[in-house]
């Protein structure tokens, strides 16, 4: 019984391991163009998912947030700046001890926007400024439509294909933002009946998360990718991931007293500056990347990024709730 507790609570972890297994197991189910056609079903899925984070977004608590200009450029050097410096510093030596592919997931990893969700649960849970990290979640995400694919040309160079990046923008832009713009529009229309059936909806952009997945690790198989692919290189993996938030997860609250922040906003900056963006990073990949081959193991990083950060930021953020609270009532709140 535990164990089924356990998999109910944890089942978008339990369904990217059985993606994975799916795909090893029966390839030509997932592949583009087959059966399932998951290539159309996952782009169609896309556009649901920013629709929905539209609808979902709150303009009054945004409004709160964007006077607190320091947390914002904190957050974004952080995710925009302090990342992709880490992939200058060791890029050579990562490609030096991995498959080319992979080397450059973690390019990759380091280029990718925030979450929102999370972000802004974690800042929630922690009691810290929930419109700043809405603001800057939000923000971050806006920004990696363009930033993105600039830092995936600069870095990864012929192996990603030489992307034109105006049209990628165009087609990123189309794919995300424009749902998102939309969901804006007709959020007074909608918000009500996505409060009610609130449950549901928190599961839409997992679920297509899981396609995406599956599609992308068939192709991968399809093409024989993970021949030479072993346990000592996903093990490193897994290791680079806990390092690298471990140092970004010291460095924010370290610069956030440096700077004088309250507490509420250093956690804002935590929960913001750390996180890198599963749901925004697997849709941009298919339009980066394509039909590339290589796109699951381009995609493992931020696989394995996604549910360490959730697991350590959830246990920081319980770390900072348990603190004294010495005016409850100040705290900041969505509408």
């Amino acid at each position: 019984m535990n164990m089924v507790k356990v998999i109910k609570k944890e089942w978008f972890l339990v369904g990217m391991v059985l993606a994975i297994v799916l795909a090893a197991l029966f390839p030509n189910v997932g592949k583009s163009h087959g059966v399932l056609h998951l290539d159309i079903v996952t782009e169609l899925g896309i556009a649901l998912i920013f629709f929905l984070h539209g609808v979902g977004l709150s303009p009054s608590a945004i409004k709160k947030g964007v006077r607190n200009w320091r947390l914002h450029i904190l957050v974004q050097c952080m995710t925009f700046v302090a990342y992709p410096i880490l992939w200058l510093l060791f890029g050579h030596g990562l490609l030096a001890i991995f498959p080319a592919a992979l080397a450059f997931g973690f390019s990759y990893l380091f280029a990718l926007p925030s979450t929102i969700s999370s972000s802004v649960a974690m800042t929630s849970v922690a009691k810290g400024n929930i419109p700043g990290a809405i603001f800057n979640a939000s923000l971050s995400s806006v920004l990696g439509v363009f930033i993105t694919p600039f830092f995936v040309q600069i870095f990864m160079g012929a192996e990603s294909g030489h992307v034109p990046v105006v049209s990628t923008i165009i087609a990123i832009a189309k794919m995300l933002l424009l749902p998102m713009i939309i969901g804006q529009l007709v959020r007074p229309f909608l918000i009500t009946f996505m409060e009610r059936h609130k449950s549901v909806v928190n599961k839409v952009d997992k679920v297509v998360i899981l396609l995406i997945v599956f599609n992308a690790f068939s192709n991968s198989v399809i093409q024989h990718i993970w021949s030479d692919f072993s346990i000592v290189t996903l093990a490193i993996s897994i290791v680079i991931c806990v390092v690298v938030l471990l140092c970004i997860a010291t460095l924010i609250p370290w610069i956030s007293r440096k700077l004088k922040f309250n507490t509420e906003d250093e956690i804002s900056a935590l929960f913001c500056g750390t996180k890198k963006s599963l749901a925004a990073g697997v849709p941009m990949a298919k339009v980066i990347f394509g039909t590339n081959p290589q796109l699951g193991m381009i995609l493992l990083p931020i696989m394995l990024y996604h549910p360490i950060q959730i697991f350590y930021c959830a246990v920081l953020a319980n770390k900072y709730a348990a603190r004294k609270m010495p005016n409850e009532n100040a705290l900041n709140t969505t509408d």
